[in-house]
């Protein structure tokens, strides 16, 4: 006896389908009209996050571009591009709360050095970003011998400084005088204490964590010198076998030759 065919799905009317489609595109029609409409226009602006000198005219160009949006179609990419004129910042988000309020939150570079050539001080963020209007007092030192242009540093010596520090432990940092290249690659002079050897600028997490532990250790008390160049075999001293402890403080080429960073003291 032969099975019976399962049977089809029935097909929806045609006039079922055009209409279901009808109301589809009245549905995305009205919700693209009133994404853009006056309804939920911005009419509150708060922008929060910000410092410094260029805070007021961050402030208004922010203002300004969110004043053209609504609050079911905030443009991120207009928000950008009303801030590039301000290297002090580094991001922004925005929360909109229906139906007229829009919150900014402006996340600004945080200076981390000094670069200092001259008379010539200007802060620079950890991605090497130049923060002209921010204060540099009490910034660790990068010096170089010609004051950088533009807004971003080219020099590959100051760029592995200031990533040095931005790396830093804040405690630690807050105790750096300054940062330079030496014999033994980067080095860290801290006040009233040791020298930081760390070669290159690779693992730079790991050689801080070694420096901590280190400094932390009261049998390396009094010692003159830390270095975690080789982070796993850090070695803490009292003496310098070929160079005076401050005799390597020279500014020096950012590309000069260092030694095998594997060579312990």
């Amino acid at each position: 006896m032969p099975l019976p065919r399962p049977s089809l799905p029935r097909r929806p009317p045609a006039r079922t389908v055009a209409g279901c489609a009808a109301v589809l595109a009245l549905l995305g029609g009205g919700w693209l009209w009133l994404r853009d409409s006056s309804l939920v226009a911005v009419r509150k602006v708060s922008v929060s996050g910000l410092t410094g000198p260029d805070a007021p005219r961050v402030r208004a160009a922010l203002q300004d571009a969110a004043l053209d949006m609504t609050t079911l179609h905030v443009r991120a990419s207009q928000l950008n591009t009303a801030v590039e004129p301000f290297p002090a910042v580094q991001a922004v988000e925005a929360h909109a709360d229906f139906p007229h309020r829009l919150r900014i939150v402006v996340h600004e570079h945080a200076p981390v050095a000094a670069i200092v050539a001259g008379s010539q001080r200007l802060a620079v963020a950890a991605d090497g970003t130049l923060l002209r209007d921010t204060p540099t007092r009490g910034l660790p030192v990068i010096a170089m011998p010609v004051s950088p242009g533009g807004d971003r540093l080219s020099d590959r010596g100051a760029l592995r400084a200031a990533a040095l520090l931005a790396a830093a432990p804040a405690p630690l940092r807050a105790k750096i005088r300054r940062v330079y290249v030496g014999p033994r690659g980067l080095t860290a002079p801290l006040q009233n204490g040791p020298l930081l050897y760390f070669g290159g600028a690779d693992r730079l997490r790991a050689k801080w964590t070694a420096a901590t532990i280190v400094l932390a250790d009261r049998s390396s008390a009094g010692a003159t010198y830390v270095d975690v160049r080789l982070p796993e075999r850090p070695a803490a001293g009292g003496l310098e076998s070929t160079v005076p402890a401050e005799a390597d403080a020279g500014t020096g080429s950012p590309d000069a030759a260092t030694p095998n960073p594997a060579a312990q003291p």
